[in-house]
């Protein structure tokens, strides 16, 4: 019986941590009704601008169209070698970015809490994912 307690307990403690990061993360968003967001390492020379501005004063719609915009633009020119790894790792991030833009349209105008949680998660996770391949990039030999 003890065991499981533990292990109950291990399980809180583990999911308030997760809250606590959650809040962290998103607690930007409502502190002013815009918040732009850095689409770093993407070449944004000749397409829609490097950044997505959540704010109230657009749509949803709008809101996700630019988001989808500004992601297929970094992912459209991601910088390719033939490398399968780099090549990877250098679409994903503009696409998990894409990601984050939309949860955080969700956050501004969603109404369900379950997938403004789930909008939460996906900003967190995928923003650590981003972390991870921009890293692997700088390791990865060049060709």
């Amino acid at each position: 019986m003890d065991n499981n307690r533990d292990h109950n307990a291990k399980i809180l403690i583990l999911m308030g941590g997760v809250c606590l990061i959650t809040a962290f993360a998103t607690a930007g968003l409502y502190a002013g009704t815009t918040n732009h967001l850095s689409h770093a390492g993407m070449d944004m020379s000749s397409g829609p601008a490097g950044s997505f501005a959540i704010s109230t004063g657009k749509t949803f719609g709008e809101l996700m169209d630019e988001s989808m915009s500004v992601m297929d633009h970094g992912m459209k020119n991601a910088p390719m070698t033939g490398d399968p790894d780099h090549d990877f790792a250098a679409m994903m991030i503009p696409h998990h970015q894409g990601a984050i833009d939309m949860a955080k349209a969700e956050l501004l105008y969603g109404k369900d809490p379950v997938l403004m949680r789930l909008a939460q998660e996906i900003i967190v996770t995928q923003d650590q994912e981003i972390t991870v391949m921009r890293l692997r990039l700088k390791q990865l030999p060049t060709r």
